[in-house]
């Protein structure tokens, strides 16, 4: 099992359609039986894979032990992919951590939730508070998607600094940035490619943008596209540095 924590301070990067087609990849290139975990309380991941939300505001009672989660898990379309939505009770999750206490509540749910997924996907919230810390305690990898900007940069060395701080002088997850929406015509994102070259890097494209107009990974609809090989490329070397680390 491994925990895969795609992660920004910043929104607007492209975090939540990075988390939902690394989950179809993980169950569907890997065949890997794989939740993704939405802890943003906007609930984007879900909408995603074409999954509404419940009326009932609930996700936040697996955290107080009020309901197991596997109550509130939900199937999707697709083989080996399920979901455990968000809604707006995350909003005081923070609040509400830090009231019960414990370090590694999150850690702990994820480990019960291991019994039945070798791949677990968090797509995080952009915040940096007590919600942020646990889910680096839980992760096994850190992906931080990033578009070629200045502050974006500034944002990447802030994400290092929480993960360490989180790690309790222990060593920390690997963190893989991610150049995000790249738009090779601007010199900008061409500068930024070539002083990352090692980094993987997901091209600005009308494919990406169609995820939430489709409601469906780029690899549903469009299997060939530049996208999803760079999507495929990029679950390639996260199995890869997930592979490395065991060994």
């Amino acid at each position: 099992m491994a925990v895969v924590a795609v992660y920004s301070i910043k929104g607007g990067v492209g975090k939540t359609t990075l988390a939902a087609n690394m989950a179809w990849c993980a169950a569907n290139i890997s065949c890997r039986r794989t939740l993704l975990w939405d802890l943003d309380a906007a609930g984007g991941a879900g909408f995603l894979l074409g999954i509404d939300p419940k009326p009932k505001r609930t996700a936040d009672s697996i955290f107080a032990r009020e309901r197991e989660p596997a109550k509130l898990i939900q199937h999707t379309a697709y083989p080996n992919l399920d979901l455990l939505p968000a809604d707006d009770s995350l909003r005081a999750l923070d609040s509400q951590l830090l009231a019960i206490g414990k370090r590694k509540r999150l850690a702990k749910l994820a480990g019960q939730l291991s019994r039945d997924y070798e791949r677990i996907i968090i797509d995080c919230p952009p915040v940096l508070n007590e919600v942020s810390a646990q889910v680096m305690r839980a992760a096994d990898l850190v992906i931080v998607p990033l578009p070629p900007s200045p502050l974006s940069a500034r944002a990447f060395e802030i994400v290092v600094d929480e993960v360490r701080a989180s790690s309790d002088g222990k060593p920390h997850p690997p963190i893989l940035p991610v150049l995000s929406m790249l738009d090779m015509r601007r010199k900008l994102h061409c500068a930024a490619r070539v002083a990352n070259p090692d980094w993987p890097a997901i091209p600005l494209s009308s494919a990406i943008e169609q995820c939430a107009v489709r409601r469906q990974p780029v690899g549903v609809f469009a299997p060939r596209s530049p996208s999803a090989r760079g999507l495929q490329q990029l679950w390639t070397a996260i199995e890869r540095k997930l592979a490395s680390r065991k060994n």
